[in-house]
């Protein structure tokens, strides 16, 4: 990167700072760990030979801290998959039932929501179509942040939701269903052909908040993939080419995930695959009457503190799948 002849090809020095930034995700962490680890190594022996107990125990404290940071980093190690490193698109889709499915749809986009900000991420709002009464049919966000894909391709599945509905006036206990569907956002230094006889584009007019402009233009757009059937909208820009755009980039995110997976369920087929990421599986319920808890199916890790899930604290759950997933990968 120091040579003058560097930037003579932009293309390919734009791919070398992207592989040399992925790199650093794990080295500038990794160094500081280290670094911080060996004054703590000096400075412990020195705390007991002056028989200082406070400083004993700052040092001791010190020392929990690096522990889970380096968990994190290990754990962060595991999210070497090709596709791990992207951002990535959330989508949330209400099942059956009516207006008690569309406001668990609701319930789990604040979620997701709250989950990215405690993570410092980005969480910009790309499609949404709501319900007839509340919440939503259908909401796309893309996360911008490290390994977002990595972390965020956990919750792909079937989401279940038991308590006694506020739109019952006979106060019945209802269970809802939603699913989440995850998908890495590729960039485009990855090749992916369309063809445009492939390719059918509606336009429609945007639905929501958004000033004058929505609902009097058709600015909102559908692209329909016919040989794979994935469908993808968006109706977040102002104008439809800029709306157009962003549903050609979800397309081919779509597609290029599809085209990962099906490599990797090829050879997880020629080794044995001992666990699997379904798509439509139930993956977690949570239950608010007639008591309170949150279970996720496939690790067994459960949370009595329903509320700190619902504002964003499920890590405990995504880090239990990732390590499962990693322990059944080597």
């Amino acid at each position: 990167m120091a040579e003058t002849s560097f930037w003579d090809d932009n293309d390919a020095a734009q791919l070398v700072i992207a592989d040399v930034n992925k790199l650093k995700l794990w080295t500038v962490p990794a160094t500081e760990l280290k670094g911080r680890f060996e004054a703590l190594e000096e400075m412990l022996p020195e705390a007991h030979e002056l028989g200082d107990e406070e400083m004993i125990a700052e040092l001791v404290e010190e020392l929990t801290k690096l522990e889970a940071q380096v968990e994190k980093l290990e754990l962060q190690r595991m999210l070497s998959g090709e596709l791990d490193s992207k951002n990535c698109y959330v989508s949330i889709n209400s099942g059956a039932g009516g207006t008690e499915a569309c406001d668990w749809a609701q319930m789990l986009a604040r979620m997701y929501e709250r989950w990215a900000n405690r993570r410092g991420w980005k969480c910009e709002t790309v499609d949404t179509v709501p319900g007839e009464v509340v919440g939503f049919k259908n909401i796309t966000y893309k996360i911008t942040g490290p390994f977002a894909y990595g972390y965020a391709k956990a919750e792909k599945g079937v989401h279940r939701l038991v308590r006694i509905s506020p739109f019952d006036s006979n106060a019945r206990r209802h269970t809802s269903f939603a699913s989440i569907d995850v998908t890495p956002e590729i960039t485009d230094d990855i090749d992916i052909e369309i063809k445009p006889e492939d390719i059918r584009i509606d336009t429609y007019r945007a639905s929501g908040a958004g000033g004058q402009h929505v609902n009097k233009t058709d600015s909102a757009v559908r692209l329909t993939h016919t040989p794979t059937g994935i469908v993808v909208c968006c109706q977040s820009q102002r104008s439809q080419l800029q709306n157009k755009e962003t549903c050609f980039k979800m397309l081919k995110s779509k597609l290029y995930e599809k085209e990962v997976t099906e490599r990797e369920e090829s050879l997880k087929a020629l080794g044995g695959e001992k666990m699997a990421i379904g798509w439509g599986s139930q993956i977690r319920s949570y239950v608010f009457q007639p008591y309170t808890l949150v279970k996720d199916t496939r690790t067994k890790v459960e949370s009595g503190n329903i509320q700190a899930v619902m504002d964003g604290d499920i890590d405990l759950f995504i880090e239990a799948f990732l390590k499962e997933l990693g322990g059944d990968n080597d």
